[in-house]
């Protein structure tokens, strides 16, 4: 059974076309499988769109105080009942497809825990971005796996698979509910010693990002020393913080 997981706030322009195509393409192409919607405090209609168009296999999860796509994200894993959760954004930047095959490759590939969609591992990662923007992630992403210590060429694309089991034992240790939250759940998953493995994706598409590029990437940058911090302390033998 797979499991997958869309975060959602205040997306009533586009929350219903999503759910719709998510509706379209699940039944068509798993077998057994769940989505869970996971409102982030909307203060707008997409609750009620959400609700209104969920069935049998598609559950909306809500909460009234805006947390962050972390939040969100940690919340939809956490209620998760597949063998493997994917989670992905409500605009389907990288299509279903990616899905199915990220799916397949954990079916073929046993021993991968962790599954990590990366553009930079895509002849057209990066189609569609402006070159300020393009430049910009790059240059984020080599921090983050420098400074930071990600041994992934990618951390921050809104496309990740788990199996369930190492999903919840991951999310249940991270803290940020931020859009650092990425990083942390992959250093988490380094300090587990669990397989991480990557697939190549591009965005297909495109949308207005809600980061700030300059403001959030100043932000993110330092919450790593704390992260790091934090994760290194994690006792997990002890299973405690």
């Amino acid at each position: 059974m797979l499991s997958l997981v869309i975060p959602v706030y205040n997306e009533e322009k586009i929350i219903a076309e999503t759910m719709k195509t998510v509706l379209a393409y699940m039944p068509n192409n798993f077998a057994d499988y769940e989505v869970i919607i996971v409102d982030d405090g909307s203060s707008d209609g997409t609750l009620e769109i959400a609700e209104k168009l969920s069935d049998e296999n598609i559950k909306v999860i809500s909460y009234e105080k805006n947390k962050g796509k972390g939040g969100a994200v940690k919340a939809g894993i956490m209620a998760a009942g597949g063998d493997f959760v994917f989670y992905t954004d409500c605009d389907l930047a990288y299509g279903l497809d990616v899905i199915k095959e990220g799916h397949e490759f954990f079916k073929k590939s046993k021993e991968t825990d962790v599954l990590v969609g990366s553009r930079k591992k895509h002849k057209d990662g990066y189609a569609g971005y402006t070159f300020l923007r393009k430049i910009m992630s790059v240059a984020f992403l080599s921090i983050l796996k420098i400074y930071g210590g990600i041994k992934q060429s990618e951390s921050q694309s809104g496309m990740k698979g788990f199996k369930t089991e190492a999903a919840k034992k991951i999310f249940a240790l991270c803290e940020s509910d931020g859009w650092i939250f990425d990083f942390e759940a992959l250093l988490i998953a380094q300090k587990l010693k669990l397989k991480i493995e990557e697939i190549p994706i591009t965005v297909i598409n495109h949308r207005e990002s809600k980061i700030d590029p300059m403001k959030d990437s100043i932000k993110m940058l330092r919450e790593i020393p704390k992260i790091k911090k934090r994760v290194k302390k994690l006792n997990l033998d002890k299973g405690e913080r």
